[in-house]
């Protein structure tokens, strides 16, 4: 999934610059890294969680043509 991929990269982006504005202090722009870093991760998980699980809905339908076929 492309969304995954996307989301993850600017959780990466985010966090490198939430650790520079961190190392110089600059309160007001970490705080804000921070937070985009934390939205990032969080969509990441949700797309990431969306992948793996997939469609219940189809898994069922896939299920019931076998049972019917066999």
């Amino acid at each position: 999934m492309k969304a995954h991929k996307y989301w993850s990269a600017g959780a990466l982006i985010t966090m490198f610059g939430t650790f520079y504005t961190g190392y110089k202090k600059l309160k007001t722009s970490h705080k804000y890294f921070a937070l985009s870093s934390m939205l990032c991760m969080i969509m990441a998980i949700y797309t990431g969680h969306k992948m793996i699980a997939g469609n219940r809905k189809e898994k069922v339908k896939k299920e019931k043509v076998i049972e019917k076929e066999e």
